[in-house]
């Protein structure tokens, strides 16, 4: 097995830390286990982590450099290698690395190009979703390239969606980049932030509601965990709310009726098909319990695995372990990878 991560996205320090977490998780009388850190310049380096991994707050990217050649030669029909990309963001959870894995034909856990590029991109998954007719948040994408960023063109988004909004980078993940803004001048301020990550960025509307989580395993056949719930301890769930102070409220099970874990699901497995998700997801929802309901705000497909992350959490809860967890999604991306090299082989 290859645990890959760092990478060159801002998303950096955030993968190390899952990095660290997941290898102190895997069993290691079942797999042998190489640790491939993706430095900010995009070199591969090969790391030997120490025996008591578990004592690193986050796996150093550092030692020798190696090729991506070099790291898959290994695998072949009587021993694959499964590569678990824990590449948070751009460059690593948005379709590109996917496709790497994909021309060298080695298995990996999780989306494959097309869903994780969808999944990443808020705009696109956003579009998406609607096509599909998933009830999401009203929303606007900006391209940076054609924006005007006149008086007037802000007027019309806080006329559309109200005079608060929340902004965003649409290829970013761990809030990176995000702002709540309210009026004109703060919206400004807010796109200028969104687009030094990306020329996308998505303006949306300030919904008054609960924070709900649900993990999802699968690739056909899917399973869900028990709903967890986020009360943030800042004005929103930012990144210091996630990953610095650890000031927000893990809820888990979130207190929900049988019929609003069942509509949960049911909206979590449409929108988990619609953008093509496969192996784990965490399905993120904000939820107006007397107004329109649950609304998906969206799926992330690389989640994270650190000690305080909802994903592995939920899933705890549910009754399967951090190792067994581990142990699944392997099964699910060579399940995947037996399905399409069927499919490769009938020339």
């Amino acid at each position: 097995m290859v645990v890959l991560y760092g990478g060159q996205s801002a998303e950096h320090e955030v993968s190390r830390v899952t990095a660290a977490h997941v290898l102190a998780a895997i069993d290691r009388s079942r797999y042998t286990v190489e640790a491939i850190g993706i430095d900010r310049d995009g070199q591969w380096r090969l790391f030997e982590p120490p025996a008591d991994v578990e004592s690193l707050p986050a796996l150093p990217v550092a030692g020798t450099i190696v090729s991506p050649p070099e790291v898959f030669a290994d695998s072949n029909a009587d021993q694959l290698t499964v590569v678990l990309p824990l590449l948070h963001g751009p460059m690593g959870e948005d379709g590109t690395v996917q496709g790497l894995l994909e021309l060298a034909n080695v298995p990996y856990v999780g989306a494959g190009v097309l869903g994780s590029a969808l999944a990443m991109d808020k705009a696109a998954a956003k579009a998406t979703l609607s096509a599909a007719g998933v009830p999401q948040a009203r929303w606007r994408a900006i391209h940076e390239p054609a924006w005007s960023g006149d008086e007037d063109a802000i007027t019309g988004i806080l006329h559309d969606l109200g005079e608060t909004v929340f902004v965003k980078p649409a290829n970013m993940g761990s809030s990176v980049g995000v702002s709540k803004a309210t009026g004109s001048a703060d919206v400004r301020v807010a796109l200028k932030e969104a687009f030094r990550y990306d020329e996308w960025a998505v303006v949306e509307e300030t919904i008054v509601g609960r924070e709900l989580e649900l993990a999802v395993l699968g690739n056909v056949e899917l399973e869900f965990s028990v709903p967890g719930e986020i009360v943030p301890g800042a004005e929103f769930y930012d990144y210091d709310d996630k990953y610095v102070d650890g000031a927000a409220k893990l809820i888990i099970p979130a207190e929900l009726s049988r019929s609003e874990v069942a509509e949960m699901e049911r909206l979590a497995a449409q929108a988990y098909r619609a953008l093509r998700v496969e192996g784990m997801g965490r399905v993120d929802f904000l939820y107006e319990p007397n107004g329109r309901g649950f609304l998906l705000n969206e799926i992330n497909t690389i989640p994270g695995f650190t000690p305080i992350s909802m994903y592995p959490k939920m899933w705890e809860a549910t009754g399967l372990s951090y190792p067994r967890l581990i142990d699944t999604l392997i099964e699910l991306a060579l399940d995947r990878h037996h399905r399409r090299s069927a499919k490769r082989q009938l020339d």
